[in-house]
């Protein structure tokens, strides 16, 4: 699968975030990965955690030349993020094809924005439930892994773009641990690419947020942290505490406990949450709240 025409529709990226952003002290100041230009105008898209926050975005073609980008968008939904060159980045957009058609076994490429690629394959097609209150129904798992994940392309056997790349995780086959990446199907950023290069979000109303990083183990919703002076911490939720009940409603596991949250009323509703807490039980009341209003938000251009 030769890499040199795609490789030409791909930057380096490197943000720099403010010491005192929500965001610091979690994904740090200085973030470094790839984005794929998706239209000759300059617009690349990348995962959004690279540029949550950020206040210098900086671009490096496979040339060298770097150019200035604008933080322009960053969905907390599909977890893409978008950058405007300010410059004339003078690259072709990389062409987009159908993640819905991708199947397990397909090969795929997965390459940054230094031209460095991985040829491997699919090897699950399947929800994922992030500790960030983050939840994608059919993300796409590859192997084996690219050490630079972070806002790589995935390709198609076409060279068509496919994803996004988000994480590196471990996959045990056969008694052996590897490594795979997960990345985000580009199939969910058309019904809301118009709306974030306009608005910098999606129009519809944000998603109720409770600030509180869980994971999930035997099917329990266990609390790892809780975002500082977020809708959960003021609740009183502590790490450690188990989620049991929302709304009356018995919790099976985080993507189980992100559906009802998410379909529990607008941002503001007041919940009900059920923990177990030392082996004792405890009703607690949680107002959801709106995570982007905690974020710097970029300077609409």
């Amino acid at each position: 699968m030769p890499n040199a025409p795609i490789r030409h529709s791909l930057v380096s990226l490197r943000a720099e975030v403010p010491a005192d952003a929500f965001t610091a002290e979690t994904l740090g100041t200085r973030r470094e990965g790839s984005g794929v230009v998706i239209r000759d105008s300059g617009l690349v898209l990348t995962i959004g955690y690279l540029i949550t926050e950020a206040e210098e975005v900086w671009l490096t073609r496979h040339d060298g030349k770097v150019v200035a980008g604008h933080p322009l968008a960053y969905d907390q939904e599909t977890g893409f993020g978008l950058v405007q060159a300010l410059g004339d980045l003078g690259l072709p957009a990389l062409p987009l094809g159908r993640s819905a058609k991708a199947r397990t076994g397909d090969p795929v490429m997965l390459i940054d924005g230094a031209g460095d690629a991985i040829e491997g394959e699919i090897v699950a097609r399947q929800e994922f439930a992030g500790y960030w209150e983050y939840l994608i129904d059919d993300a796409i798992f590859t192997a084996p892994a690219h050490p630079a994940w972070g806002g790589s392309a995935l390709v198609d056997a076409e060279g068509r773009l496919i994803g996004i790349g988000s994480l590196r995780l471990e996959m045990m086959k056969d008694g052996e641990v590897s490594g795979i990446n997960m990345s985000v199907p580009v199939d969910l950023l058309a019904p809301v690419l118009d709306d974030l290069v306009r608005r910098g979000r999606p129009a519809h109303p944000p998603r109720p947020w409770l600030g509180a990083f869980s994971a999930e183990q035997n099917g329990e919703v266990i609390v790892l942290s809780v975002a500082s002076e977020g809708p959960a911490d003021r609740a009183g939720l502590r790490p450690g505490d188990v989620i049991s009940e929302l709304r009356d409603a018995e919790v099976r596991g985080l993507a189980d406990f992100y559906r009802a949250l998410w379909a529990s009323g607008p941002v503001g509703t007041e919940l009900p949450l059920r923990v177990v807490r030392d082996g004792r039980e405890k009703w607690l009341k949680v107002r959801s709240g709106d995570r982007a209003e905690l974020l710097r938000k970029p300077h609409m251009q």
